[in-house]
């Protein structure tokens, strides 16, 4: 493989990550000890908000009454789909018991979380599909306590967003931002019910504050940027690639877009598009930057090297513009979420045909998939076993606890053992645990 363009912005974001993992720090210490009037003061000096954070009923159904119809069909068109995506997750995942020996019986129980807490971004654009994306999957898991929170943009928050989070099933609105919304999601501030995790997108301080969080609560993924690749080969449409890796630069100055190719000429070609399809875009600066900063171009000598290349970056989004996609499919390994052939674009994903587009970043899809609906589900096993059964556990247990020098453990299974069968003759130790409880002193557990 060769560099056909390298990022330029190589070894800048280390120090940047310190400087916002200290200030976050600080932040959520302070609102952990001042709670309600912490937050209050930071949304007055970040945000210059001075209203309630709790969006009323009737500002919501105000904001809602805002939304054009045309609007209302197509977000309620991006809601059914990832409706139905999270439905068929959720149907997937299912309870079972077995009986793995005479007289033992093992489960699973497939149980929701309690609450919820979703980040939906607010900042350089209105992210109405985030709100699906978080909301409408938590509620599909059955979570009864919902609370969304996205920054104000002057005196409320976007309508598009109000409505987007009011039909995928949020209980409460919050009109607040960054971190103090994270805080307020995670400590339960303001009559929120406290958060078991808190999942969306949100900017390097929000992504800071839930990785900071991360123990205390759960969270979705270990987001950073977004980033996006697409591998291609000598069949792809140049000016399609351009366009496409344009359209995720605009996330942002510091969002990667990566090319994996075994075509020299269209690697080139690409770069070449790459400042003339941005230079149209009405953020031109934005994506330029990008480009310029994070953009690179690989040209690699065969697919199975692309294979390579891809999974070790670990994309968020990958999208193949090849010959064969299936190949590609059965073969890639680490990645977000995948898009297969010229007529599945990222922004599919990103805005209405069904699965989440809120995904790993930072090499993360090395070892963990997006947000999904089993994200709010909790997978609870449980076992019974018959007094006949414990003729074999037991024995087996003890000899296994003590072996490792954990004697109660062996002792709580001897006690089973004498109890069940106090006239057997065991060829291994037993301890003869003395019954306290019984006035007899019957020392074989006969109460």
């Amino acid at each position: 493989m060769r560099y056909i363009k390298t990022a330029a912005a190589i070894g800048q974001v280390r120090a940047e990550n310190k400087l916002i993992q200290e200030r976050v720090e600080a932040m959520l210490a302070d609102i952990e000890k001042r709670r309600e009037q912490a937050v209050i003061d930071y949304a007055r000096r970040l945000d210059g908000w001075e209203g309630d954070f709790v969006l009323s009923a009737s500002k919501r159904e105000a904001l809602i009454s805002e939304v054009p119809d045309g609007l209302r069909e197509d977000i309620c068109f991006a809601h059914n789909q990832v409706v139905r995506f999270a439905q068929a997750q959720r149907n997937s995942l299912t309870e079972f018991e077995i009986e793995t020996e005479p007289g033992v019986r093992l489960g699973q129980r497939v149980v929701s979380i309690a609450a919820a807490g979703c980040y939906v971004p607010g900042g350089r654009y209105a992210h109405a599909a985030s709100a699906i994306m978080s909301v409408a999957t938590a509620k599909v898991a059955g979570v009864s306590g919902i609370v969304a929170s996205s920054p104000p943009r002057g005196s409320s928050i976007n309508s598009a967003v109000a409505y987007a989070m009011d039909l995928s099933g949020a209980d409460i609105i919050l009109e607040m931002g960054g971190v103090q919304a994270v805080a307020t999601m995670a400590y339960g501030l303001f009559g929120c019910p406290q958060a078991d995790i808190i999942v969306g997108p949100g900017n390097a301080y929000v992504a800071e504050a839930k990785r900071i969080l991360f123990g205390q609560v759960g969270i979705d993924v270990f987001a950073g940027p977004t980033e996006s690749a697409i591998i291609a080969d000598g069949s792809a449409d140049p000016m399609t690639i351009a366009v496409d890796l344009v359209s995720q630069a605009e996330h942002g100055p510091n969002s990667p877009v990566w090319l994996f190719t075994t075509s020299e000429r269209l690697g080139h070609a690409v770069a070449e598009l790459m400042p003339q399809v941005a230079a149209d875009m009405p953020n031109a600066d934005v994506v330029i930057a990008a480009w310029r900063d994070h953009g690179v171009v690989i040209l690699c000598e065969s697919r199975d090297e692309v294979v390579k290349i891809s999974d070790q970056y670990s994309p968020e989004h990958v999208q193949v513009l090849a010959e064969d996609p299936s190949w590609w499919r059965d073969n890639l390994s680490n990645y977000g979420s995948l898009f297969l052939g010229e007529g599945s674009t990222v922004s599919h994903g990103d805005k209405c045909s069904g699965t989440n587009h809120i995904l790993p970043t930072k090499g993360a899809g090395r070892y963990s998939g997006g947000l999904n609906v089993q994200k709010f589900l909790k997978v609870l096993t449980y076992q019974e076993l018959s007094p006949q059964a414990n003729k074999v556990f037991s024995a087996v247990g003890s000899r296994i606890s003590r072996a490792e020098g954990m004697e109660g453990h062996a002792r709580a299974c001897d006690w089973r053992l004498r109890k069940y069968y106090p006239d057997t003759c065991w060829d291994f130790d037993v301890y003869e645990q003395r019954n306290y409880a019984s006035s007899a002193g019957d020392s074989r557990g006969k109460l």
